[in-house]
């Protein structure tokens, strides 16, 4: 195995070991940071989004900023887009870009998710260049069938656009759940609208409409932090958010006696405004609100 391949596989295998620790979505700080090898530091990201370390003769990441489109990142087809570096396709960045379009080298994409935070996908290929809208294609492909060893990364990248073509469209499910949680606990400041709970691993982003809905939206108007208990608990219908963002417990649970989680849980939040975003324009829809209420009243009444 040779040099590039060595250092691409020990990236796949430190960003495996890191999303174990911290999720797939990764802060800059630590890409910026990267991995030692062989002694050396390997930085994973930088102020440009074609990255190449010294050491290496072709690009090893490609970064999109959090500002960036959501729906532009796609194609027709369903994979990933990446523009250009600037206009000139002949600049050494797009070049690289090119050049691994020809050898067949896996690289690592960071999806910006929230300022700061990225997605984290790898290995992907670049497997189209347009010059005309100065976009190159990427597929991703699966980790799995890389087994650390350089028969294996040959095969994986053999063209195989089915299996491509279906990992690249889960990653695009990824993106949005991802990015709806990232944006919503953003803007929420990590902490539960209703009891002010601060711990991110039992937090959820809660869709007012439900992302089941064909009309359900992944932006923030749309999405309220919330502990796992209260998400179950709107999600069952024992509670109910108002339009005027005023919680409602159900009347039967207030009538309840039932310890101490329920006292304070749940029973001491009736009557009480919810948590907001300090940008009003996040704030929860008044329509989307109503809608949910309604259900819950029909619930509560029933």
């Amino acid at each position: 195995m040779d040099l590039d391949q060595s250092i691409r596989l020990s990236a796949f295998n430190w960003l495996g070991e890191q999303t174990k620790i911290h999720g797939d979505v990764l802060p800059r700080t630590l890409l910026e940071e990267g991995f030692i090898f062989q002694g050396q530091r390997i930085h994973l990201i930088s102020a440009q989004g074609i990255f190449k370390p010294k050491i290496l003769d072709l690009p090893l990441t490609i970064t999109t900023s959090p500002k960036g489109p959501y729906e532009d990142s796609f194609s027709a087809d369903g994979f990933l887009l990446y523009k250009y570096r600037g206009t000139d396709a002949d600049h050494r960045d797009n070049i690289g870009l090119r050049k691994a379009l020809v050898k067949g080298a896996p690289l690592i994409y960071f999806h910006g998710i929230v300022p700061g935070k990225y997605l984290a996908v790898w290995p992907i290929y670049i497997i189209g260049d347009d010059p005309r809208t100065l976009t190159f294609k990427i597929a991703v492909d699966d980790i799995q069938i890389m087994h650390n060893n350089l028969e294996a990364l040959s095969s994986v990248a053999e063209d195989n656009s089915g299996r491509r073509a279906y990992i690249t469209a889960a990653v695009k499910v990824r993106l949005h759940q991802r990015g709806f949680r990232e944006k919503v606990m953003n803007a929420y400041k990590t902490q539960c609208a209703l009891c002010r709970l601060k711990h991110d691993e039992l937090l959820d982003a809660a869709h007012i409409i439900p992302d089941n809905e064909p009309d359900s939206t992944p932006t923030v108007d749309n999405g309220i932090a919330l502990c796992k208990l209260h998400h179950a608990a709107l999600d069952s219908f024992i509670l109910g958010i108002s339009p005027d963002y005023i919680i409602h417990v159900r009347e039967d649970v207030l009538h309840e006696s039932d310890g101490p989680m329920l006292q304070h849980g749940l029973k001491e939040l009736h009557s009480k405004r919810i948590i907001l975003p300090s940008s009003q324009p996040l704030w929860p829809k008044q329509e989307y609100l109503d809608r949910r209420y309604q259900k819950f009243r029909a619930v509560y009444s029933g």
